[in-house]
């Protein structure tokens, strides 16, 4: 991917933090902000550092594509896949169907990224069906004659703007919308929705001295190597393992095995839960968070400082968004 790269981003330290989590965790991700932010521009620069793809994932995304007729060189697919459908799409088209049940957008971006611009644009039942694939990582489509199971475990990155004016709930935005306007249009993306998008950023508008500097910031090829050390020490804990290749695929009991946390850190999620109102399933998701932060620290256990830095990714969940 030479044309998009992270030495194009001025500022927005933050979101390329997060950005770096999620690509190596394989966790989903949803950006929050005004119109020219850079939401969309730092969308399309993630897979300039998602890790290679191993033979096996190759051969996993290419069959698909082949079913789907969409092989367009010789031999096995070597990028990984990054779909971007239209908010104008059918919920046949993303998840798959047809008399011959042929993959949808979700299988396409099996290994790789599915990205929804726009989300609350997308029709309300399209997203819903998106639910079962995202949890489960397949999706079965059933027929008269027949049911198809297609894999689905793709990376989802969402962007949105907080309202239908466009910026958040602030005096001096050139467009104000009111708290009812915000909260309307924030829910037309359901909560159970949400509670399975690991990582919530808010993305604010770049300083003029961050736009007009000159230095160049960290290159995607530097971050890329940082998440592929990560995404090694996962594949060596999950060798064992069949459907599990990275911490996003993480079940209940592996998360119980692989995110043991020592006193301080129980003590500080326990306050967040509180706090924050949080689901069981946020729970477990700010613990694979926080075991990708622990991986890119190269440290075995997760200690409090990955915890705390994993709840600030669940900033959707606080009041003030949704309630």
């Amino acid at each position: 991917f030479p044309e998009h790269d992270f030495s194009d981003v001025k500022g927005q330290e933050s979101i390329k933090r997060s950005m770096e989590i999620a690509a190596a965790g394989g966790h989903n991700i949803i950006l929050i902000g005004p119109p020219g932010a850079g939401k969309t521009m730092l969308a399309k620069r993630l897979p300039s550092i998602l890790p290679p793809m191993t033979l096996k994932e190759a051969l996993e995304t290419t069959k698909i594509h082949s079913v789907a007729g969409k092989v367009k060189e010789a031999g096995l697919m070597n990028q990984r896949p990054f779909r971007s459908p239209h908010h104008t799409i059918s919920n046949v088209a993303l998840v798959g169907g047809g008399s011959y049940p042929q993959p949808g957008e979700i299988s396409m971006a099996h290994n790789g990224v599915l990205f929804l611009d726009e989300l609350p644009e997308f029709k309300r039942e399209v997203l819903e069906v998106m639910r079962q694939p995202l949890e489960d990582r397949e999706v079965t489509i059933s027929r008269a004659k027949f049911t198809v199971t297609y894999p689905s475990s793709f990376m989802l990155v969402a962007s949105m703007n907080p309202s239908p004016g466009g910026y958040f709930n602030d005096p001096d935005a050139p467009v104000s919308s009111s708290p009812h306007e915000m909260q309307r249009y924030l829910s037309k993306i359901s909560g159970p929705l949400l509670d399975r998008i690991d990582i919530h950023i808010e993305v604010t508008p770049v300083p003029f001295d961050k736009l007009s500097d000159t230095r160049k910031s960290e290159s995607s090829g530097e971050i890329r190597e940082r998440v592929t050390k990560a995404r090694e020490i996962q594949s060596l804990r999950f060798e064992h393992l069949d459907t599990v290749h990275y911490n996003a695929q993480m079940n209940t009991r592996q998360i119980r095995e692989y995110c043991a946390l020592d006193e301080i850190s129980l003590q500080l999620l326990k306050t967040a839960m509180e706090r924050l109102n949080l689901s069981a399933r946020a729970y477990d998701r700010i613990l694979k968070v926080s075991r990708t932060i622990a991986d890119l620290d190269e440290s075995e256990k997760v200690n409090s400082q990955h915890i705390s830095e994993a709840i600030q990714y669940r900033s959707l969940d606080r009041d003030g968004w949704f309630g």
